[in-house]
């Protein structure tokens, strides 16, 4: 099985900013829905940090709540 590397640790980000709305679309599917850390690799931390990016960037209505 192949491991898959976290996209953060491996560039070094502490912090993910929920502005870039570019970067969190690539952790999201075409309906809105945030992919499971399985499927990208991230580990925990980053994936807790990046949910959390998502829910504020869908506030501020950078990225959708659901796409119909």
């Amino acid at each position: 099985m192949e491991t898959k590397i976290c996209h953060f640790c491996a560039n070094k980000m502490d912090k993910i900013d929920y502005k870039d709305a570019y970067l969190l679309r690539r952790f999201m599917n075409s309906q809105g829905k945030i992919y499971p850390p399985k499927r990208h690799g991230t580990c925990t931390k980053h994936q807790r940090n990046l949910s959390n990016a998502i829910k504020r960037a869908r506030v501020m209505a950078l990225v959708p709540f659901v796409v119909k």
